[in-house]
């Protein structure tokens, strides 16, 4: 009996040179007579460049070049990922800023010198002069001047459907709420970087250090330098986190590839944590005014809400899709009859911001479970039943809805969410936590418990591909257009490869994130690598083992259907002790043969529509009064993924994401003072959870609603640990001081929640006794 791989937690194959200390990330790639380049960045956050004199950084010792807007003048700017879109292009960041400066951290100039020290010392050296202009600092205040001929709103998107004047004209109750969601983002050990390197005598420009989408950013880059994609050629190495932030196109990465083109020599840059801090993408900060109607028993008939977007200065290559994300997938797991809403995508002058692990679903769950937590509190019914209530059943899958999220048509392929409702409530023994803080609040603590319920999108289509081959030592190589940014794809593919051809999942080689070795591939983002990347390599290596079975049967002389492949051998399959073939000698009598490529398979796997994993987070805090201060002291994710191909690395994917949620819930943000500068450029003023924060967290890893959109019935699971944090946080506070509805805001800093306690204080001294409960 052949033993499957595919749901077992087994060792992943790519931690041996990270934990031996051979890693090999983008500080660790040189070449010989390399430059270093270093960026000279404005620290104006708005104003018209008068004059940038380059002089004395030019007569520096050991500086090659330095260059300002004029020498990169016949460049494009960074263009969308999607490709063109009239709305956004006009307002796309040129590569380096020659008029206007829009946000502090733009990069003006750049030094190219011998090493990285006196690169920096001679960009100190550049003098720039702007003029100040007054910075816009928020996406509610009135639109301002992007330039002569445009305002600082792109665009407004608009979705909905159903009649939503009707339900609120006729609704038992309204709740309106005014909700904002901090600017924070992805904060990786390993900063951005990137070096480029020419070979003239191929003509062939590559640049190590990609990333995330290395196709995608090869294909951006080669339209910014008007080069055929063909010979241009990204390197993936180790990567210390990704969560969205990196591997998109940059005007870092442009510059070090033009410099390798220009100077003849290869060019590296590294980027340090300030520059991380104030030039790499932002994301979230986002201001709804949100309104629900419901009816007697607290379902909804219909939600209404009208955003603001804070984009910050410039659409980044991921153009709106954060703001539509939120549109799109706002309503969550609830039948909702009526819905509508107006996102308004605004530029300010600020860090300009893009996609951050679960984009758009964290910030809309935190504004659909605040309406919830509302309805309950207002009609007096509990939290977790109003949720219940509302849950779109199980019967109804799949399930239409009448929107797109980032043009995919919104179907909800299966799901079973009140299932999984139940196993959360009960994995956390909801019942007897009630008890014990009730107890607890009796006895002077501060502690509640909050939920919080979510849906997610994954397997963003449109194909994939993915090439197998046994060589003829019988090793297994499977080749894909994917990228690792940790989370163990070579591990998941090299198991799903193993299932369907019949090998030791560890003598198989998966090769990723290098675009000279497969023309196509859209790498690891959006929850979608396991989805459609491992589809693609099911079906290349079932393709791979037919076609093994097929040649052994000639060479064996037996009929294909007799045989099978056990452990890397064909076998036969009426008796264990017959005789049998090893791939490695299948792949020999190919070659041999000269039989196309030998034995060799290619697969693709295409989808129309996305797949929709849920899940439900479980908080359970205690508040210091004194400080405001909150400390998660229990904390269950439990996510359907419809099925795990090894639930060992879904539950690191879920737990690292709770930090992440954690921090962006408590402590995490960019904040900048009325000039625009940024008051978050240092781990002193933006503050990461560290292990003394993170609660030991159970995780339930369910695969009741496998999809039926692919063959192995999977669903992504790199974002669920991350979209309901905010929300969920958000609820316990509120249990634990008792006060419904009191927070509006992430992150709920311990200042914030002062605020709030003193308010509350001073509010009840005003007021005469009550003998009420506080108490939902």
């Amino acid at each position: 009996m052949k033993a499957k791989v595919v749901g077992q937690p087994v060792q992943r194959l790519e931690d041996l040179p990270l934990v031996t200390g051979r890693g090999r990330y983008a500080g660790d790639i040189n070449f010989p007579g390399q430059l270093h380049m270093r960026v000279v960045r404005s620290s104006h956050a708005h104003g018209r460049i008068v004059s940038v004199d380059t002089s004395r950084a030019r007569a520096a010792a050991g500086v090659a070049a330095v260059w300002t807007a004029a020498d990169v003048a016949e460049l494009r700017p960074i263009g969308l990922r999607e490709g063109p879109d009239a709305q956004l292009d006009p307002y796309l960041q040129p590569i380096l800023a020659g008029k206007r400066v829009r946000y502090v951290g733009e990069p003006v100039a750049v030094v190219f010198a011998e090493d990285p020290y006196r690169a920096e010392d001679a960009a100190e050296l550049v003098e720039i002069e702007i003029e100040p202009l007054p910075p816009l600092m928020s996406a509610e205040d009135a639109p301002g001047e992007f330039d002569s001929e445009r305002g600082t709103e792109p665009l407004v998107i608009r979705k909905g459907y159903g009649d939503v004047e009707a339900a609120f004209r006729h609704a038992h109750t309204v709740i309106e709420l005014d909700l904002s969601i901090g600017r924070h983002s992805g904060v990786p050990m390993e900063t951005r970087g990137a070096i480029g390197r020419y070979d003239a005598a191929r003509d062939l420009l590559q640049m190590y250090g990609a990333a995330k989408v290395p196709h995608r950013t090869r294909d951006g880059i080669a339209r910014v330098l008007g080069r055929d994609p063909a010979k241009l050629h990204l390197y993936e190495g180790h990567v210390g986190g990704g969560f969205g932030v990196r591997g998109e196109v940059y005007p870092e990465d442009v510059l070090v590839c033009l410099g390798a083109l220009r100077l003849g020599r290869p060019v590296k840059w590294i980027e340090d944590r300030y520059e991380h801090l104030v030039a790499t993408n932002h994301s979230r900060q986002q201001r709804h005014h949100a309104r629900v109607a419901v009816d007697e028993q607290g379902r909804i008939l219909a939600l209404d809400d009208r955003f603001f977007h804070d984009q910050g200065a410039y659409p980044r290559t991921h153009g709106a899709r954060v703001a539509d994300l939120t549109t799109g997938m706002l309503p969550g797991p609830y039948q909702m009859p009526a819905y509508r809403v107006a996102a308004h995508y605004r530029l300010t002058n600020k860090t300009p911001a893009a996609t951050y692990r679960s984009p758009g679903r964290y910030e809309g769950t935190f504004v659909r479970e605040r309406l919830m937590d509302a309805v309950a509190a207002r009609l007096g019914i509990d939290p977790v039943e109003v949720r219940r209530r509302n849950l779109i059943p199980k019967s109804s899958m799949p399930y239409r809805r009448e929107l797109d999220a980032i043009g995919d048509e919104v179907v909800l392929d299966s799901g079973d969410y009140a299932r999984l409702l139940d196993k959360a409530l009960a994995g956390v023994g909801w019942d007897k936590l009630q008890s014990d803080l009730e107890r607890r609040r009796a006895a002077g603590e501060a502690v509640g418990a909050g939920v919080a319920m979510f849906l997610e999108k994954s397997g963003l289509g449109p194909r994939d591909g993915a090439h197998a081959t046994v060589d003829e030592e019988g090793g297994v190589e499977v080749l894909t257009g994917s990228a690792s940014l940790g989370q163990g794809v070579e591990t998941v593919m090299a198991q799903i490869c193993a299932d369907a051809l019949g090998v030791d999942y560890r003598r198989i080689r998966v090769i990723h994130g290098q675009t000279d070795r497969i023309a196509k591939g859209i790498g690891a983002h959006a929850s979608r690598a396991t989805v459609m990347t491992g589809s693609a390599v099911h079906v290349a290596a079932t393709r791979l083992r037919a076609r093994a079975i097929e040649a052994a049967a000639g060479l064996m002389r037996v009929p294909p259907d007799a045989l099978d492949i056990v452990d890397g051998k064909v076998v036969r399959k009426d008796s264990a002790d017959a005789i049998s073939m090893e791939l490695a000698d299948v792949a020999k009598s190919l070659s041999a043969e000269g039989r196309g490529a030998g034995l060799t398979a290619e697969g693709w796997f295409e989808t129309d529509h996305m797949n929709y994993p849920y899940g439900v987070h479980i908080a359970v805090v205690k508040v210091d009064r004194e400080t405001g201060g909150v400390r998660v002291e229990r904390y269950l994710a439990a996510y359907d993924v419809g099925r795990a191909v090894n639930p060992m690395l879904i539950e690191g994917q879920l737990d690292g994401g709770l930090a992440q949620g954690l921090g962006g819930a408590l402590l995490e943000e960019f904040e900048y003072d009325e000039r625009g500068q940024p008051l978050s450029v240092t781990f002193a003023d933006y503050l990461l959870p560290t292990v003394r924060e993170m609660p030991m967290a159970d995780i339930i890893i369910s695969e009741d609603a496998p999809s039926p959109l692919n063959p192995l019935g999977i669903k992504g699971a790199g974002e669920g640990g991350v979209t309901a944090a905010g929300a969920a946080i958000a609820a316990a506070i509120d249990d634990a001081i008792g006060i419904p509805g009191a927070v509006t805001r992430l992150p709920v800093t311990p200042v914030r929640l002062k605020a709030i306690l003193d308010r509350a204080a001073d509010s009840a001294s005003k007021q005469p006794p009550m003998n009420a409960d506080r108490r939902r």
